[in-house]
């Protein structure tokens, strides 16, 4: 026996060769007890559903899917953040779906403008991203310990 290359578990030998945990025959391992139970700064609630959706969709496809969902903060954040939402956007671009977002930032585009103060823009921003969260039963709150 020999740990796994990845996540120190201990493991065969054959899994020395795995560049990504959901490509062992073990995955979920012992490391993922737990897993979603509560979080840190990101929620980990979908931690064994992206790795799942990495390994169906390949990790390009599953990166491609990343760098969009980067882009769409980068623009809440420079557009739409009034010093008091990086941690909200941060979680919902995690917890939410892609296309779901992208059908949100549309909606956030035509509710403002350039015109309308950061904090009203915030708000707004926040309240269509928040409905969008509970249209699909997500909360949108970091879950403690």
């Amino acid at each position: 026996m020999t740990k796994h290359p990845k996540c120190g578990v201990l493991s065969c030998s054959q899994r020395k060769e795995i560049e990504y945990c959901y490509q062992c025959d073990e995955f979920p391992c012992k490391k993922y007890d737990g897993a979603g139970q509560s979080d840190s700064f990101i929620s980990h609630l979908n931690q064994l559903k992206d790795l799942e959706k990495a390994k169906t969709i390949g990790m390009d496809a599953y990166l491609k899917e990343l760098n969009e969902k980067i882009s769409v903060l980068e623009t809440l954040l420079e557009d739409y953040d009034d010093g008091r939402r990086k941690n909200f956007f941060c979680v919902a671009l995690n917890l939410l779906e892609l296309h779901d977002t992208k059908k949100t930032m549309e909606q956030i585009a035509f509710e403002t403008c350039p015109e309308q103060s950061i904090k009203e823009r915030a708000a707004i921003a926040v309240r269509l991203i928040q409905t969008t969260a509970d249209e699909q039963c997500i909360s949108l709150k970091l879950r403690k310990k």
